[in-house]
Order: C-alpha cells, then structure tokens, then sequence
C-alpha cells in the first residue's frame, strides 16, 4: 500500500491553490475543481467541496478539519518563519525545540488547516531556545 497524496477539501480552491503554491513554491496543475501539487517532496491535492460531493463524498466538509496536520520537513525553520510572515496569519506556536529533537512551528491555512514545519535539530548549527 501507498499513500499516494493528501487532498484538501474546500469551498474556495483558488484561494486555498495561492497560499500552498506561495508557501511550498510549487505550480499545481488541474483545474478551478481539483488540483495537484507534485514534485519532490510534495503529493497534495485540492478539491472543490461541491465536486466532491457531487461524486458521492458527502461527508468532506471544507474548513471542518481538526485531527490531521500536513507536516512539512524544511531546511531551516526560522528562515521559513520570515519568509511566510507576510501571508501566514493564523500562527498557533512559533518555531520552538520540541524533545523528539526537531524545530518546529505549526499554523493555520485559510480554511484553518494545521500545518506543521519543522527542522530536525540534528540539521541545525545549534540548538535554539
């Protein structure tokens, strides 16, 4: 088995499509109902809520998630801080050392999805409090 991607479910694709091509840097490819984020590193979907329900899914609804958090492994958390500070508004922690001995930072997309970066600390030049 294999987890071929995560796919998010929205009301509003296009804005959702802006805020993961500006925070991952990647062009998706589909359309105003579905798209896909593939390359290395990234299998992510977005989908229209209503064309997935009109395919039988009626239980996806947009904006409803709070048990799944996308986790984005970066080279420097602290770099990307600054680099999303100007269209990340929904910052749940700032980037801290976590025991499991990673440095991470977790916020909120537009529909209020968890995203998780993080930097093994092991990759780091030093440990930061």
């Amino acid at each position: 088995m294999k987890l071929a991607l995560a796919r998010i479910v929205t009301r509003d694709v296009a804005r959702l499509t802006a805020f993961y091509e500006r925070l991952t840097g990647t062009r998706p490819s589909g359309n105003d109902k579905y798209l896909e984020f593939d390359g290395p590193g990234i299998s992510l979907a977005i989908s229209d809520e209503q064309a997935v329900r009109s395919h039988g899914i009626a239980l996806a609804a947009a904006g409803s998630n709070q048990t799944v958090i996308l986790d984005f492994e970066v080279a420097d958390v602290d770099a990307e801080r600054e680099r999303i500070c100007g269209f990340v508004t929904d910052m749940v922690m700032e980037p801290t050392n976590q025991p499991w001995g990673n440095r991470s930072m977790v916020f909120k997309d537009p529909d209020g999805n968890l995203i998780n970066m993080f930097t093994p600390l092991a990759n780091t030049q030093a440990s930061r409090a």
